[in-house]
């Protein structure tokens, strides 16, 4: 059996998993993350991976075949260095070969977000598919981009950022330092201040929703508005309208770049379904460029959820030379 090891690397933990060519976690390593220790977080890597190694070869699996790292950041075209991880305190950080020797294998560097798409694209809710983009709603807004087959990285490996194409202009200020960015209007960052804003203006409309949280606007947290809308909540449902139909508008104008067969929402504002879904399909079909004279994308929900990218991290790594 052919075996590699997928590791997706977080703020808060190292989650590894040994992966077979199926797409199937036959064992998993989890530790946290280090505080702010670029040396430690290389360290906990490396015992994630052989944790994982070990495991292999009790359990009668053979010899791992390669690593693949899912890591939240900006990664160079060769799949080794990984440019900037701000949450991660990396900068221009040598990960490939860091953990290649630590650990003995061949090792392979990916934008957590990329890993993911690739993921869902082999395995989970893409797996039919020739052309798709994934779309992570999650804090923030990331995303893969995987065109006839194959993950589009661009020339320098950083294609996909979604999150920070400006909407709007001199919009609301992003933490890249631009303003008007995507992901200020369709995450779930965006979800809840629309929540908070419009529970404030609309108290007695919101009444489920503030008595989730303290009973103050400043006391609600994501998990109450997609609890609230559920049970009706009608300052809920429109919050989740709102960000629907940031995200939908933002889908069209990128059919009309990439013309993708499907868009794989992720992340964790995608848990809430056709709360979020409905109103993002009927933005897209409303924005799409000369939509009465095309085929229209599937927008549907990720399959794979908080394992995809370690999934397609260790299947990434199936491709090293």
């Amino acid at each position: 059996m052919s075996v590699t090891i997928g590791v997706d690397i977080g703020g808060t933990k190292i989650a590894g998993g040994l992966v077979d060519a199926e797409g199937s976690i036959l064992a998993r390593s989890r530790h946290e993350t280090p505080a702010l220790s670029s040396e430690g977080i290389v360290a906990t890597i490396i015992a994630v991976v052989a944790d994982l190694v070990a495991e292999a070869e009790r359990s009668g699996l053979g010899e791992v075949s390669g690593v693949g790292l899912g890591a939240a950041g900006l990664v160079d075209e060769t799949r080794r260095i990984v440019r900037f991880a701000p949450n991660l305190a990396w900068e221009e950080e040598a990960l490939g070969p860091s953990v290649e020797e630590g650990c003995g294998v061949a090792t392979v560097v990916e934008n957590d977000a990329n890993a993911a798409a690739w993921g869902e694209f082999r395995f989970g809710a893409g797996r039919e598919a020739h052309d798709l983009v994934a779309v992570t709603v999650g804090t923030g807004i990331g995303g893969g981009i995987v065109l006839r087959d194959r993950l589009v990285r661009g020339a320098y490996g950083m294609a996909a950022e979604f999150g920070h194409y400006v909407r709007v202009q001199d919009g609301r200020p992003c933490g890249c330092g631009k303003r008007g960015c995507w992901e200020q209007y369709a995450s779930g960052n965006a979800l809840l201040r629309k929540a908070r804003d419009l529970a404030a203006e609309r108290r007695h409309e919101a009444a489920l929703l503030l008595a989730l949280g303290d009973g103050t606007p400043e006391g609600i947290v994501g998990p109450h508005v997609t609890e609230a809308a559920r049970q009706g909540d009608p300052v809920a449902l429109e919050a989740f309208k709102r960000i629907g139909t940031w995200l939908g508008t933002g889908l069209a104008d990128m059919a009309a770049l990439l013309d993708p067969a499907m868009f794989v929402i992720g992340g964790g504002v995608s848990e809430a379904g056709e709360l979020l879904l409905g109103p993002a399909r009927r933005a897209f079909e409303g924005a799409l460029v000369a939509g009465g004279h095309r085929p229209h994308a599937q927008i549907v929900t990720a399959e794979l959820g908080n394992d995809a990218g370690l999934i397609g991290a260790a299947d990434l790594a199936r491709e090293i030379d």
